[in-house]
């Protein structure tokens, strides 16, 4: 696969699950987070073009979001084994997103991304 990220991934510190509203499944934990998408991990071997309703659930004190779950489609850019026995990564990519889910991807990465040792340098005291 050959592309060119348009923004840097953001792992997450928070639990964060992320259901397939469809099939009232579990597909896995975000590992990391974009405007653009989402990587989660699970136990599950998603087809590539898949096509998901998402609901990913966000941990309920975040400042200034009324709502705790996200709901947003997405399709299955990718999906890999990782290095655990059953576990997989897949990519997905958001095919549309809502002022809403924007303020609400907003506000968690502002909250909750881990910080490299570059970025503490530039957070204040």
């Amino acid at each position: 696969m050959d592309f060119k990220r348009k923004e840097p991934r953001k792992k997450l510190i928070a639990f964060t699950p992320v259901y397939d509203l469809r099939h009232k499944t579990l597909l896995g934990y975000v590992a990391d987070l974009t405007l653009q998408g989402a990587q989660v991990t699970g136990e599950t071997v998603l087809e590539a073009g898949a096509q998901f309703i998402l609901g990913i659930e966000f941990p309920k004190d975040l400042l200034g979001i009324s709502t705790t779950r996200m709901v947003i489609p997405a399709r299955v850019a990718w999906c890999r084994r990782d290095d655990s026995p059953q576990g997989y990564n897949v990519g997905f990519e958001f095919t549309e997103i809502s002022d809403e889910n924007k303020a609400i991807i907003e506000a968690v990465l502002a909250r909750y991304q881990f910080h490299s040792a570059l970025d503490i340098s530039d957070l204040e005291p």
